[in-house]
């Protein structure tokens, strides 16, 4: 007995003489049942759950195995338009690879390859191990190569795939796959199959692509470069600017096989001291067309920004073998293309455009235009770049249209263009002509694209109520807006096309997408559907686009070149100038239209403007004659019946013209109804309907209607009218508060 025990008293043996502990050990041993009998039923329960899981594996066959992984994008008709890893390859055939790249590839993908069955249970409890104290011994994650040769045939990489369903599935056919094919035959399979960056598949292919050269000519250092690459080709490139991380894992690999015995230290050291970038063959061998592209450039843009979302929702399009279908019209596109780089005259070359077409139905981006004569493959796409002015289209989104929503203004509310400060400055704004025309209707205000009237409309709707207004049609930035900004937002193409969508369909905004479905190789089909949300009321919607009809008919407006016979449209055109209003030209030049069926966002301009890109007056209707060139196409191609008022709008008779009033509003009740016929006549009150009045380039002078509305005298409209004409900055309005700053250097001109 111990110096810690305790003497065992008399009356704890029990009568057959066994020692009586109180029921210690019974208790623990029960515990420790309990806990075994759990883990034995979780295990059950995941032997079950797997084999579940297992019996729903898709099917996998030889044709699988050896076949490349090639991403298929459709249009909206089921027509190819891009093949992703279509290019030449070179299939590496058994004798082709050399033992040095097989050894290569198993030490530092999996070293167990030749000794497991297509999971490797050791391999997954030591990279959990590795995952948890943070080391690294060349093994990547718990899947062996006959798994990774699996997941790159029938699965998809996305992140969202990553369960432990698909894991289940992944390991289920990897045992198949192993009790079908020899070790040699899945790993050339796997050599094959694996993206090699650049638009490579195989490393036979990326041999000839990287080196011009066969497997069996490449040295230890090449090799082992090649076998690294796969976890991550883009990093691991040796044609990257930055090679040390093509580097570090061609070392990782040769320390791999040194560790698995297939190598010396010294070859290892010796094939380390060697440069990845030797050796490289700046022609790429004999690989026809390595490059990730598609076969027209004129679907470029397009399929760039599809990329960018399959690749924000966790796909990779290079590996993942997808068939992607979008919303894309091929024809629209075809037509794009076409009319900006050899229909409409640009100024230059250097002259370039940005372009969206959306349907006001649903969303769908119809076609797109990144820019002219480009090429390069997955360059910028001006369609939804964001960093040029929109002049005059703005007019529309951030003062017009809440001044009908917020404010229940009629279409001949009165606006003062009378000389203006920027509040708490002595900057005057100017319009195009350097003239002011007093009192005018908010619909000539528009349709002639005054400045002043705009920026004294969004002071009365107030900057909050004028946010919340771009707000719900998708347009916001980082930045409080500012006066300013009510004649000159900084927009996409794309945004724009699609904030003008809202007011074509009635006051729904959609958020503009690409994709409508994708299915992957397991079969499994991804479908996307509109996203619309009210952006506005029925009303301010139509009379909104009663006024923009002005625009295309009315000769005062700079927008008739695009006027097209039969086609009910309405739209907007917005330029730029430069800082130094003396500099001739202008900056951008901006055309958003519309009908019920199409919604189009149009940019022109040069990439520095800065740097002598002035557009000369000759040209700053190109954007307009670009738009006037696909709408006459669309339209063809889907006629547009016209718009129906919708009850919650009269038409009203105020000096003799038809104009808009919201039902019940205060201005319902002093005019008469319009009885003068077709409520959508624009000859009634837009003037000439000659779309020959404004040519090419041209700057009209406005002809001026009727300034004074002498009928409107309660409601305290005269008192509105009164003080919007004062001389100084003005409103007591809730925008008072803006910052006083002058007007940005490229903000609209008025036109």
């Amino acid at each position: 007995m111990s110096n810690n025990d305790e003497p065992r008293r008399e009356d704890q043996y029990r009568a057959d003489g066994s020692y009586d502990d109180g029921g210690k050990k019974p208790l623990l041993k029960r515990i420790l049942l309990w806990i075994a009998g759990a883990i034995v039923l979780l295990f059950v329960a995941g032997c079950a759950l797997f084999f579940y899981y297992a019996s729903s594996a898709p099917k996998i066959s030889q044709r699988e195995l050896s076949s490349q992984n090639t991403t298929i994008i459709y249009d909206a008709n089921n027509k190819v338009i891009s093949r992703l890893g279509a290019q030449k390859r070179d299939y590496a055939k058994d004798s082709q690879i050399p033992d040095t790249l097989k050894h290569a590839v198993v030490a530092i993908e999996d070293r167990r390859f030749y000794k497991h069955h297509g999971v490797d249970v050791r391999r997954i409890f030591g990279a959990a191990i590795n995952n948890v104290i943070g080391r690294s011994d060349g093994m990547q994650g718990g899947s062996t190569l006959t798994q990774q040769l699996v997941k790159l045939s029938v699965f998809s990489t996305a992140q969202s795939d990553r369960t432990f369903k698909r894991k289940a599935q992944e390991a289920w056919l990897a045992l198949n796959v192993e009790r079908h094919f020899s070790k040699d035959q899945i790993l050339k399979y796997y050599i094959n199959k694996v993206y090699m960056g650049n638009g490579v598949y195989g490393m036979r292919t990326a041999a000839q692509y990287y080196y011009g050269k066969e497997l069996k000519d490449l040295d230890l250092s090449q090799l082992a470069l090649l076998a690294g690459m796969p976890q991550s080709p883009t990093n691991y490139n040796p044609l990257a600017s930055n090679t040390k991380y093509a580097t570090a894992r061609r070392n990782e690999v040769l320390n791999a096989m040194v560790r698995a015995g297939y190598i010396t230290k010294s070859a290892a050291q010796s094939a380390a001291s060697e440069s990845v970038t030797d050796g490289l063959d700046p022609d790429h061998g004999d690989v026809e067309s390595s490059e990730t592209n598609v076969k027209e450039k004129i679907v470029d843009p397009y399929v760039k920004e599809v990329l960018a979302q399959l690749q924000a929702e966790g796909y990779n399009p290079n590996t993942d073998g997808l068939l992607v279908h979008t919303n894309m019209d091929l024809g629209a596109q075809k037509k794009l293309y076409n009319a900006a780089n050899s229909e409409v005259s640009f100024q230059s070359d250097q002259m370039q455009a940005g372009a969206a077409v959306t349907d006001p139905h649903n969303g769908q981006v119809i076609a797109m235009l990144g820019g002219r004569h480009s090429n390069v493959i997955y360059g910028l796409n001006r369609a939804v770049q964001e960093n040029r002015s929109s002049g005059s289209t703005a007019k529309p989104l951030m003062d017009y249209g809440p001044a009908i929503e917020y404010l229940q203004w009629p279409t001949f509310k009165t606006v003062s263009d009378t000389k203006f400060y920027w509040p708490g400055t002595n900057k005057v704004l100017h319009d195009f002509d350097n003239k002011y025309k007093g009192n005018m209707t908010m619909r000539s205000a528009l349709v002639e694209s005054r400045n002043v009237p705009a920026i004294r409309t969004l002071q009365e709707v107030g900057i909050k109520r004028a946010t919340t207004f771009l707000g719900g049609l998708g347009i916001s930035q980082k930045e409080p807006y500012t006066l300013q900004n009510g004649i000159a937002l900084y927009i996409s193409p794309l945004q724009m096309s699609a904030a003008y969508a809202a007011f074509a369909n009635g006051g729904t905004y959609y958020k503009p997408y690409y994709i409508s479905s994708i299915t992957t190789m397991d079969g499994k089909t991804k479908t996307y559907s509109p996203h619309g949300k009210r952006a506005m009321s029925k009303a301010t919607a139509y009379m909104m686009t009663d006024m923009l009809k002005g625009v295309f008919t009315n000769s005062a407006s700079t927008g008739t070149s695009a006027y097209l016979s039969g086609v009910h449209q309405a739209g907007k055109t917005g330029t730029t100038d430069f800082p130094n209003r003396n500099q001739s030209g202008v900056m951008d030049s901006w055309m958003a239209g519309y009908t019920k069926n199409y919604s189009i966002g149009i940019w022109t301009g040069f990439d520095h403007p800065m740097n002598g890109g002035a557009i000369s007056s000759q040209y700053e209707r190109t954007a307009v004659l670009l738009y006037k060139s696909i709408m006459q196409y669309l339209d063809e191609q889907n006629h547009a019946s016209n718009w129906k008022m919708p009850d919650t709008v009269e038409a009203v008779r105020v000096n003799g013209k038809r104009q808009l009033v919201i039902k019940d509003s205060k201005w319902a009740l002093m005019y008469g109804a319009w009885d003068g016929g077709d409520d959508d006549n624009e000859s009634s009150h837009s003037g000439s309907n000659s779309s020959s009045s404004s040519s090419s380039g041209s700057r009209s002078e406005s002809i001026s209607e009727s300034r004074s509305i002498e009928s409107i005298l309660n409601g305290g409209s005269k008192n509105e009218s009164n003080s919007s004409s004062t001389t100084q900055s003005s409103s007591a309005s809730s925008a008072s508060s803006t910052s006083p700053t002058p007007p940005a250097p490229n903000a609209g001109n008025g036109q």
